[in-house]
């Protein structure tokens, strides 16, 4: 930066005698220039030094953010080894979870295989047209035809039907966990006589069913339903002698209790 030399005009005036007046007015006029360039550079200096203070203050600013910005990436860091670390635990119990469910299916699966077997030869004196054991989305039905159990338009069951439901209630009463609901059809044809229709006869052939596992075979009624169903879930044509007979049947469901899968299913 230069520097410059600040010359009184009273010196100036002083030596106007010695020099020449042309002379004198360009000196006069160079000292005001100098003095004026010295006014700017001052002024141009002080700018500069405001702007380095406002610099100084942002990097003091800047360098307070980097600090907190590291801050904020240890803890983010942090939280989320942390997350890392709790997702593989819940994949872990949702592993344990999942092969539990597997296990109780498969357990009640096994049970209802077995109870079908079971079912099959208690009852393997009785003829395939007179009853059938199948298992269906997972469930086990003993299907009853009409002419083992009952007389047409009747809800009184025959002898017969009777030893083939005491066969019936003494493997049920030897297994554990199993939930029983009977099931009344019928076929198409309008009832006549002491019912009203074909639902008051399908439920009233249920729950004459009930009482007599209930009452006298001893099956626990805590576990066991009735319900008529007409002729609204039929298994065959109708249009049939064949298929009116078959239709005409009362099922026996057999399902495993499912309170241990709700409560792995709410967990």
């Amino acid at each position: 930066m230069k520097k410059y030399t600040w010359i009184p005009l009273s010196l100036v005036i002083a030596f106007s005698s010695c020099v020449p007046k042309k002379k004198l007015l360009s000196e006069q006029n160079r000292v005001r220039i100098l003095q004026s360039d010295s006014i700017s550079t001052h002024s141009n200096l002080n700018d500069c030094s405001a702007k380095l203070n406002d610099c100084k203050t942002k990097v003091t600013t800047l360098e307070g953010d980097k600090t907190e910005i590291q801050k904020n990436l240890q803890n983010l860091s942090s939280s989320s080894q942390a997350s890392i670390e709790n997702s593989k635990m819940t994949i872990a119990d949702q592993a344990k979870r999942l092969k539990d469910l597997q296990t109780l299916i498969q357990s009640q699966k096994d049970i209802l295989s077995k109870l079908k077997k079971t079912i099959a030869d208690a009852l393997i004196n009785f003829k395939p047209d007179e009853l059938s054991v199948e298992l269906k989305d997972g469930r086990l039905y003993v299907s009853l035809q009409e002419k083992l159990l009952f007389k047409s338009g009747s809800a009184v069951v025959d002898p017969k039907g009777k030893e083939a439901l005491q066969t019936l209630a003494t493997v049920v009463n030897a297994t554990q966990d199993i939930s029983i609901m009977i099931e009344g059809h019928t076929d198409n044809v309008p009832v006549s006589g002491k019912y009203e229709d074909n639902w008051s006869l399908s439920t009233a052939r249920a729950a004459a069913i009930v009482r007599i596992l209930t009452s006298d075979y001893k099956v626990d009624p805590h576990t066991i339903s009735a319900a008529g169903r007409s002729e609204f879930f039929p298994v065959a044509d109708n249009s049939t002698v064949e298929g009116k007979a078959r239709n005409r049947r009362t099922e026996i469901i057999l399902s495993p209790n499912l309170k241990e899968l709700f409560k792995l299913l709410n967990q």
